[in-house]
């Protein structure tokens, strides 16, 4: 989780790879009304995200029905949210990658390929609600490489 720029697609597809597990990038699942809301610049409302976010925990669930191993991308920028994504599912673990907005700001200044505008992190940024520590968060500082952000969310996955 995080907020767009933090790095969640590249740190989750290397995790995956590690892990061997299956992989879904979260925005793919937006439906097209959102993500052409978001190009737009037009910040997104909890009714907007709603039927995303039921939709990634349905692939969870799918996931843990099978047996699978799984890491999805989900900004999950709410208590609400995460309740929706993880909560009642003690095995999911929720990796929340932090960092400054100057820090993002500047990543997502220098990225094309991506809908999401950069005048829409300050909105993300008052969205924002850290998770607490009764959500057992992995907390991973986003400076630094990919693989190290990896490094180090792969060694709090072994410590639970």
């Amino acid at each position: 989780m995080g907020v767009s720029g933090s790095g969640k697609t590249t740190v989750a597809a290397m995790l995956a790879g590690f892990l061997g597990a299956k992989f879904i990038e979260g925005d793919d699942l937006h439906p097209r009304t959102n993500v052409e809301k978001m190009r737009s610049g037009t910040p997104l409302t909890d009714a907007d995200r709603l039927p995303w976010l039921q939709r990634i925990a349905r692939e969870i669930d799918t996931w843990r029905a099978n047996g699978d191993k799984g890491v999805v991308t989900c900004s999950a920028l709410k208590r609400a949210y995460r309740d929706i994504v993880v909560g009642g599912r003690p095995e999911v673990a929720l990796a929340y990658l932090r960092g400054s907005r100057e820090l993002i700001h500047h990543r997502m200044a220098v990225r094309h390929e991506h809908f999401m505008p950069v005048g829409l992190l300050d909105s993300q940024f008052a969205t924002l609600q850290e998770p607490g520590a009764e959500e057992r968060p992995i907390v991973v500082d986003v400076e630094g490489e990919p693989s190290e952000i990896v490094a180090r969310i792969l060694e709090r996955l072994h410590e639970t």
